[in-house]
C-alpha cells in the first residue's frame, strides 16, 4: 500500500545560503587552524627595554661601592694619630722664632737686675744671685708655658683639619651618591615612558593582527547568524512524496519526524 510522507523544507535560498555559511566556516576554521599564531602573539609584541633604561643600570651597576674613595679619605682623617698628618709644616718654625724672641727678652731682663744691684751697692752679693735666680726659674717656667701653648695651638688645629676633612669627605660621599641616584632615576622614568609608548604601538599591532587572523571567521560566523534569523522568521516549504509498500505511519510519528528535520537544519546552520 502506497504511502505520503510529508516534509517541510527550507525555501531554497535559505538551503544556499546555509550550505554557502558551512563552506566559509569550514574554509575559516582550516584557516585559523594553519595560521602561524607567532605573528600575533609572543615575545615580538613585547616592548624591550629602552637604551636610556639600559643606561641606567649600566650606571646604577658601576656606581655600586663608588663611594669607597671618600670613604676611605674620611677614615684616614680618624683615629688617635690622624692630627699629624694635618699638622702645619711651619708650626716648628714659628716656635723656634717665638721661643729665640722670647730668650732675647729674657736676657734683657737680666740686665736689668744687674742695675738695679748696683744701684743698691749689692752689685755681684748674694741678692743680687738670688734675685737672678728667681727670675731665671720663673722666665723658664714662662718658656714652657708659652712653648706647651704653642704645641696646644697647633695640635687644636690639626685636629680641626682632620675632622673638617671627614666631614668634607663623607659630605663628597653622600652628594656622589645622591647626584648619581637623581640621574638614574631620570634616565629610569625617560627610559620607562618611552618604552610604555613602544609597548602601546606594539599592542595596537597586536590587535590589528588578531583581528586580521580572526576576520574571515569573525564574517563566516556573523554570516551564519544571518542565515539563522531567515530560518527563524521564514515560513518552509511543505513537499509530499509517496513511498510504496511502506506501513502507514501514525500522527504522533509524523510529527516527531517534522520537528527532527527542523531541528537537524537549525542545528547544521548554527
Amino acid at each position: 500500500m502506497a504511502v505520503t510522507e510529508t516534509r517541510v523544507l527550507p525555501a531554497a535560498f535559505i538551503e544556499a545560503g546555509g550550505k554557502t555559511f558551512l563552506n566559509q566556516l569550514s574554509k575559516a576554521s582550516g584557516q585559523y587552524g594553519a595560521a602561524d599564531l607567532s605573528k600575533s602573539f609572543g615575545q615580538d609584541f613585547v616592548a624591550q627595554m629602552d637604551p636610556l633604561q639600559l643606561e641606567a643600570m649600566k650606571q646604577a651597576t658601576a656606581g655600586i661601592g663608588s663611594y669607597e674613595p671618600f670613604l676611605q679619605a674620611a677614615q684616614a682623617a680618624t683615629g688617635p694619630q690622624a692630627y699629624q698628618a694635618y699638622m702645619s709644616p711651619y708650626q716648628q718654625e714659628v716656635i723656634d722664632t717665638t721661643l729665640q724672641e722670647y730668650d732675647l727678652q729674657a736676657q734683657k731682663g737680666l740686665g736689668s737686675i744687674a742695675q738695679q744691684a748696683i744701684g743698691a751697692g749689692a752689685f755681684g752679693g748674694a741678692r743680687e744671685g738670688v734675685a737672678q735666680a728667681e727670675y731665671m726659674t720663673g722666665s723658664d717656667r714662662n718658656r714652657a708655658a708659652l712653648q706647651a701653648q704653642l704645641l696646644g695651638q697647633g695640635f687644636g688645629q690639626a685636629q680641626q683639619a682632620a675632622a673638617q676633612q671627614y666631614g668634607q669627605q663623607m659630605g663628597l660621599a653622600t652628594g656622589q651618591q645622591g647626584l648619581q641616584g637623581r640621574q638614574i632615576s631620570g634616565l629610569s622614568a625617560l627610559g620607562a615612558s618611552a618604552q610604555a609608548q613602544k609597548q602601546a604601538d606594539l599592542s595596537a599591532e597586536q590587535q590589528l593582527a588578531q583581528q586580521q587572523l580572526m576576520q574571515p571567521l569573525t564574517a563566516a560566523q556573523s554570516y551564519g547568524s544571518g542565515v539563522t534569523q531567515l530560518i527563524a522568521g521564514y515560513p518552509g516549504q511543505t513537499t509530499q512524496q509517496m513511498a510504496p509498500n511502506a506501513p502507514t505511519p501514525s500522527g504522533m510519528q509524523t510529527g516527531l519526524s517534522t520537528a527532527s528535520t527542523l531541528a537537524g537544519i537549525y542545528g547544521a546552520l548554527r
